[in-house]
């Protein structure tokens, strides 16, 4: 299994990540990733990210929640 990222600006359109990702083995590595970057991700230009497990969506969401917590 392959868990990625997709990294979108605040009108949905797919932006390159300040940060490169790799392609993770488990969904945990992948949330523990993001956790770790999700600020230079956002300084990047980034406002959501959506997980996608071989190809599938799992989940998106937002960068800027986090600073709202």
């Amino acid at each position: 299994m392959a868990w990625t990222w997709r990294f979108e600006a605040a009108d949905g359109s797919e932006v390159a990540p300040a940060v490169e990702p790799e392609e993770f083995t488990t969904q945990g590595d992948a949330e523990s990733w993001i956790g770790e970057v999700w600020k230079e991700l956002l300084d990047g230009g980034a406002e959501r990210v959506t997980l996608f497990e071989d190809g599938s969506e799992i989940y998106p969401m937002s960068l800027r929640a986090a600073t709202e917590a």
